[in-house]
């Protein structure tokens, strides 16, 4: 069985301790030789997974070549995105590749969702705990 790698849950909001608590996972995202550490918001309701425009310039991705073209939903619905994808590692689990929706929009928050993280992944919350889990699939 895989091991498991522990997360707290982390205050959104300093000033008020405790309202605002986030499931937000510490990733390393590497693309073409560029590598950023960043942390992402596990998001169970996210189609897809969502990567600010700042950060893919920063691993290297020129808007113009990106030829695979994703229509968002939610807030992020007005703004074009391409489909990206991106080798991220997850505490000391071997890198995965995953499908990113890379939108020109550099308010967007990283955004970890069902395409492709949570087909990788396996989390569990524990809210009550202000802990989450997460561990790589395991195989079939």
């Amino acid at each position: 069985m895989n091991e498991a790698a522990l997360f707290p849950f982390v205050d959104a909001n300093p000033a008020r301790p405790g309202t605002s608590l986030m499931p937000l996972l510490p990733i390393i995202l590497s693309q073409g030789g560029q590598e950023r550490e960043a942390v992402g918001l596990l998001d169970t309701g996210a189609a897809v997974s969502v990567l600010p425009y700042s950060l893919g310039e920063q691993l290297g991705f020129v808007w113009q070549e990106q030829q695979t073209p994703l229509v968002l939903s939610g807030n992020l619905a007005s703004l074009p995105a391409r489909g990206v994808l991106v080798s991220v590692a997850v505490a000391h689990f071997a890198p995965v590749r995953l499908v990113f929706a890379w939108t020109q929009a550099d308010d967007a928050r990283l955004l970890l969702g069902q395409t492709n993280f949570f087909l990788e992944f396996d989390v569990c919350f524990f809210r009550a705990r202000s802990e989450f889990e997460v561990r790589p699939k395991t195989a079939k």
